[in-house]
Order: C-alpha cells, then structure tokens, then sequence
C-alpha cells in the first residue's frame, strides 16, 4: 500500500513543475523587460512613450490573438485573419471615400469581417474541411481580393473622428489603441473562462464526442468562434487603418503567425481544449516588446527575426509538459 502510495506521488507532476509551466510567458516577459532595460535602458525603453509605443504596435495583434485563442481551444486554425484585417480596412476606408459616416464605414468592415468569418465556419463545420486547408486557400483568396479591389494602391482616410478613434488619437492621455486591446482581452478572458458559451468552446476542443454527448452542438460552437475570429480581423484591420490613417492592401501580412505564437506562448494548448486570455495578452506583449528592444538595439532585420524567433521556441519549449 505504500510503495502505491509512493508511485503514485512519483508520477504526479509537483506544485512546482505545474506553475513553472503555467507562468512562463510573464517570467520571460519580465526577463525581456529586464534585459532590455540594463542594455539599452539609457535609450529610453522604459520611458513612458516607448512603453505606450510597444502596446500600440502590439494592439492589432493582441485583438486578433484574442479571438484566435477562442479558435484554437476549439480544436482548430485560422490562417486567413491578416488577409481579413486589410480586407476590413480597405471596406471602411472605401464606404467613408464615397461618402458614408465613418459608423456605418465600421459596420460595414465588421460586415466584411464576419462573411469572411461564416465562410470559414461553413466549409470547416458542414463541409468538413479541415481548417488549415480551408483558411489558408481563403487567405490567399482574400489577399489577392484586396489587391485587386484597389489595384495595389492605398486608400487615404481623411476622416479625423475615426483616426482618433481606432488609432491615433488619445483618451485622458491613454493611447485609444491601449485601450482596445485591453478591453478585448477583458471581454475575452470573462467570455471564455465564465460563460458556459467559454466552458462550451474548451469542452469541444478537449473532446468532442464527449461534447456532443454532453448535449453540446460543437458545430455550432466552432461556427461561432470562426466568426469571432473574421469579426476580430476587421476590427484589427480598422485599428491598423486608424493608426496608419490610411487602408493598404498588404496590412495584417503575417499576423496570423505572430496571434498564434502570442497564443501558444500564453500557454493555450495547439490541440485544443485549453486556453487562456491573459496568457495570449502576455505572449502578444511580449513579441511586441522583443521586437521593441531589438530596433532600439540597432539590429538589422534578419537579426532581429532570428533573436526573436529564437526567444518564441524557448519560451514554448519551457513552458511545454514533459511527455510522459
């Protein structure tokens, strides 16, 4: 009875190995932030406007990761979001051009957003194509539709209502761009970890027979997080168009790989059925930090995405389970 008792505490993970691999993402966060500040602290990284610079660059992402951690905990992928987020920009920027307010310029980009969102969700929960395959064909399916809509040319946007709002404008001092991306993450963290639609979405993607059996419509609930997701995209791409106070065809190119690193580095599981928000907050920052520090340290483009990429797969490798 005791050399069971003794396996048994042998096979079981310690306290300490289980918050080692919860928090990894904020012990790198902070070991970025200290490293940064000790060698290039005399430039000003952790001044006040760098700071704030680092949450605006980051802002798009962060948006577009949130919705995609709700993807991913479902059990699945969505590649087409950048190609989505300038698809979103160039609607809004071209319904305000031929002379619509700019509110019903955001409701048509989220219109655009949400159908770019349903087709994925269609082709994934009644056709049944895997998602990878489904929204890489509809991101290069959407980026060649961006290209083509304005023949590669930028759509100016002179609307200064709208560029305060989703971009360059400020609220009591707060960058509004900060201030997106922060009350997304809330709305996603209070959605995801205490509403049964969020108990709904990590069941699906822990188990989905087990779901179904449980009374779950799993394709309704992955239907809905890809919809999330095409809704997020243009929000982001309306952030991306505010803060640039222009619409570009190329806007979001490779931010679906920069969510999804935000996401596994905030410690939600690629296979689905785990997921958090604050975590994917923390992995969007800490990219938008790296990347910050390495400019201000004068590395060249390929440096920094070779130290960048660097950091990702070790911060992903500490904070992974050993297999058992």
């Amino acid at each position: 009875m005791q050399s069971k008792a003794i396996a048994a505490r042998r096979s079981a993970p310690s306290m300490r190995d289980i918050q080692w691999q919860n928090y990894v993402v904020y012990i790198f966060f902070a070991a970025v932030l200290v490293f940064f500040s000790v060698t290039i602290g005399d430039k000003g990284f952790l001044s006040v406007m760098n700071l704030f610079n680092i949450a605006r660059t980051t802002a798009m992402i962060t948006v577009i990761a949130v919705a995609m951690t709700f993807v991913i905990s479902a059990g699945e992928l969505d590649l087409s979001v950048g190609s989505t987020a300038a698809l979103a920009a160039l609607t809004c920027a071209l319904v305000m051009q031929a002379g619509y307010p700019w509110p019903a310029a955001v409701i048509a980009a989220l219109l655009a957003g949400m159908a770019v969102g349903s087709l994925n969700g269609f082709f994934v929960t009644v056709i049944g194509i895997p998602s990878f395959l489904v929204t890489l064909g509809m991101m290069q399916f959407i980026r060649g539709v961006d290209m083509r809509v304005t023949y590669t040319n930028p759509v100016s946007i002179s609307n200064q209502t709208f560029n305060a709002l989703f971009g360059s404008g400020n609220i009591g001092g707060v960058p509004s761009l900060l201030i997106w991306s922060v009350a997304i993450a809330i709305l996603g963290h209070v959605v995801l970890k205490y509403t049964a639609f969020g108990r709904a979405v990590l069941a699906t993607g822990g188990n989905r027979l087990a779901a179904e059996y449980s009374g779950i419509k799993t394709r309704r609930i992955k239907f809905a997080v890809f919809l999330m997701s095409g809704a997020a995209a243009a929000l982001a791409g309306m952030l991306y168009s505010g803060m640039m106070q222009t619409a570009r065809f190329n806007f979001g190119e490779g931010a679906e790989l920069m969510a999804i690193a935000a996401v596994i580095l905030g410690g939600t599981s690629l296979f689905g059925g785990k997921g958090t928000i604050l975590g994917t907050f923390a992995g969007s920052l800490l990219i938008g930090t790296i990347n910050n520090g390495l400019i201000i340290m004068g590395l060249d483009v390929s440096e920094q995405m070779m130290v960048a990429g660097g950091i990702i797969i070790l911060a992903v490798a500490f904070g992974k389970k050993p297999a058992t």
